[in-house]
């Protein structure tokens, strides 16, 4: 199993979203086959982006958004940073506002892959 497999991400994510279930970083790793460590989350952070850019070009609605920290449900800094001016998000990354983005979003990640599942 490879951190930097999109495909093999891709899967566990779409799996998560017909599930309706976000997962959190430790969880996929797990799945993946690896114990949580910073340095393997920052290299699954770059699998992820890799993950959403090829589903914005294919029209699908992005799937990193359903990797959160347990801590608070809520998507890490790398997703905060990576994708604030596609969202135009300028708010706090862990308020009342960050929750209801992330919500909206995984939302609509459970909704089209529940479609198609």
């Amino acid at each position: 199993m490879s951190l930097s497999d999109p495909e093999e991400v891709r899967a566990h994510l779409l799996a998560a979203a017909g599930a309706s279930h976000p997962l959190t970083y430790a969880e996929l790793l797990e799945r993946l086959g690896f114990d949580f460590s910073r340095p393997k989350m920052r290299a699954l952070c770059k699998t992820l982006a890799a993950v959403d850019e090829a589903a914005e070009a294919a029209g699908e609605p992005e799937l990193a958004v359903l990797v959160v920290r347990q801590s608070d449900g809520l998507p890490g800094q790398g997703w905060w940073t990576s994708s604030w001016e596609k969202h135009r998000f300028t708010g706090d990354w862990t308020g009342p506002d960050a929750r209801r983005l992330v919500t909206k979003l995984q939302r609509a990640a459970f909704a089209y892959w529940q479609e198609r599942a």
